[in-house]
């Protein structure tokens, strides 16, 4: 599988970090830190593992309103593919990263030090859409369906698997055929009987056209562990203030999103090329939708229950081998009080 393939290749790459330590310059320096010793403030370079989006509207609102520099963080965003960093992070080369939470499982079985200490999506924001004419009325339907997905890999791989476990099936009973980033367009063509999203989307580029759909999201069905903020060991063991102030500024972006989608929309525009000349209104839904995923009476939170689910979908797709500490993997000792 690509998504097993992905670890093994990562896992790799770290030990020849691990190897070449000596040579690799963290993002910070963890004791005593910069700030404190010259009031410069600590360069985080903080990867976020897709290209610049209004998804990502509180990260530019933290950057934006100073909420980074006022904690003494001089923060850059990094667009680069998250299983990379979730090794970067493992070996010290970054403090930070967002990820989705099957990445720090998969990362840990493999022996990195990966701690996820805030969580941002409250829900599993992935989903399958099929047509209403397919008459597909519940996810126990698409036995023996024809289902487009980006690739076996990835948060979309998981939650289509998770909401298949949900109804009794398993891989086995559906086609799963990896046509990339195509979706919308393969289920309008009739391509595919239905197809795996990301439901903040996706759904409404159908919408948008004049197709009548039905959404299954993987978050009504289960409780997964979904994007959020991860550190490591060491940086918790030796530079606890500086996980605090990174959760603190990021909370403090994402409440500010929740409560001023049209001001957060306007932010995001200074970093979200194209955003401008797009569709203003579908780009102002996803930031809605997205909003509604990032709501909460306990910001930053995770769920232990979440991550139980987590583990027993990844053994059951056999991309772990055992069952994990889970109660090293993740953190609320950070959560905003």
């Amino acid at each position: 599988m690509k998504l097993r393939n992905s670890i093994i290749i990562c896992v790799t790459a770290f030990f020849l970090l691990v190897a070449c330590s000596n040579s690799i310059t963290p993002t910070t320096t963890n004791s005593p830190s910069p700030q404190a010793v010259t009031g410069t403030p600590i360069k985080i370079k903080l990867p976020v593992g897709y290209v610049p989006d209004i998804q990502f509207a509180p990260l530019y609102v933290a950057i934006d309103k100073g909420y980074f520099k006022d904690a003494g963080l001089d923060v850059s965003l990094d667009y680069s593919m998250e299983n990379d960093n979730t090794v970067l992070v493992g070996t010290g080369a970054l403090n930070f990263a967002i990820v989705s939470g099957e990445q720090v499982l998969l990362a840990r079985s493999q022996k990195l030090p990966i701690v996820y200490v805030m969580s941002w999506y409250q829900g599993y924001p992935v989903g399958i859409v099929t047509k209403t004419s397919s008459n597909i009325k519940t996810v126990a339907d698409l036995r023996g369906k024809k289902i487009g997905i980006p690739g076996l890999y990835g948060a979309s791989y998981i939650g289509a698997i998770a909401l298949l476990d949900s109804a009794g099936l398993k891989q086995a009973d559906v086609t799963l055929d990896s046509i990339g980033f195509n979706q919308v367009a393969a289920l309008v063509a009739n391509k595919e009987d239905a197809v795996v999203i990301y439901i903040a989307n996706e759904p409404l580029q159908l919408a948008k056209q004049g197709v009548d759909y039905t959404l299954f999201k993987t978050s009504d069905a289960v409780d997964l562990v979904a994007n959020g903020l991860i550190t490591n060991e060491k940086t918790i063991k030796e530079n606890p203030e500086l996980v605090q102030k990174m959760v603190n500024a990021t909370s403090k972006g994402i409440q500010f999103a929740i409560n001023n989608p049209d001001e957060a929309f306007l932010i995001s525009k200074k970093y979200v090329p194209n955003l401008e000349s797009s569709d203003q209104h579908l780009q102002m839904q996803v930031l809605q939708n997205s909003i509604d995923q990032w709501k909460t009476d306990r910001p930053g939170y995770t769920n232990p229950k979440a991550w139980q689910n987590m583990q027993s979908i990844l053994l059951k797709m056999g991309l772990i081998s055992s069952p994990l500490d889970l109660s090293a993997a993740y953190s609320n000792a950070f959560t905003p009080k």
